[in-house]
């Protein structure tokens, strides 16, 4: 029986890569690539190893040479997708909220660009040993300790950030993705839903004054309004936890 420090936990980014005798006809940024681009048109029911192979003009061996398995797959493409987000390097400490909030909003646009994503984050393994989801949480760090806080105070507001960007997108990713099956944009399905919303809230008078003051506003910006009100919200919050403004170690 293997003692417990011998164990490994099973990840792309915990195994060495494999080494190939030639140059490949195929690497696995392509596989990558290709991979998003599926999941991008198709969702994440339509990946499998054979289908992507066919895309890519190989089989599933050549597949097989850069990644154990589907496991692995998903867990390059969810980095792959962390890779467009960006940090802003702010040069004054009074710049950390504008520069947190840019930050949120990158997060919230990229993963709604690819909202396949949310439906595999609990079940990427180790995904944030992934060299650009390593990137970006030192970024951030980086980012806080810049505008006051301590290094302990701002991995802290990462992750209270981070939970509150994806718990919201989440939602969002899940509503915009079945509109999409549904073939209706998203004005167009509140717009034919309205009726029976109203009457449902008839007997309910705090929801029909707020139903009724929401009356001509977009859905789209909506959700907007929604993330950036508690967005400054827990900024609001962090803010009575940040030091004198300084730069740590200022």
């Amino acid at each position: 029986m293997p003692a417990a420090d011998e164990k490994q936990v099973l990840s792309v980014w915990t195994r060495p890569e494999r080494r190939r005798r030639e140059q490949p006809s195929l690497s696995r940024a392509q596989i990558v690539s290709e991979a998003v681009q599926l999941l991008d048109a198709e969702g994440i029911d339509a990946l499998s190893m054979r289908k992507l192979g066919t895309r890519l003009n190989a089989g599933a061996t050549s597949l097989y040479t850069h990644v154990a398995n589907k496991d692995e797959l998903i867990e390059l493409v969810v980095d792959a997708v962390y890779g467009e987000m960006r940090v802003p390097e702010p040069t004054d400490p009074a710049d950390w909220r504008a520069a947190t909030v840019a930050c949120a909003h990158t997060i919230r646009s990229t993963i709604l660009a690819h909202p396949w994503i949310v439906s595999v984050l609990g079940e990427v393994g180790v995904a944030y040993l992934g060299p650009n989801m390593m990137r970006l949480s030192d970024g951030m760090l980086g980012m806080l300790e810049a505008g006051g806080f301590t290094l302990e105070e701002a991995d802290r507001a990462v992750t209270t950030l981070f939970s509150y960007v994806i718990g919201m997108t989440t939602a969002e990713a899940a509503w915009l993705t079945s509109l999409a099956r549904s073939g209706r944009s998203e004005q167009e399905w509140v717009d034919q839903l309205r009726p029976a919303v109203e009457k449902s809230v008839e007997a309910y008078p705090r929801l029909r004054t707020l139903y009724a003051a929401q009356r001509e506003s977009q859905a789209s910006q909506t959700r907007e309004d929604n993330f950036t009100y508690g967005l400054a919200r827990i900024l609001d919050g962090l803010e009575t936890h940040r030091n004198d403004g300084s730069p740590a170690g200022g």
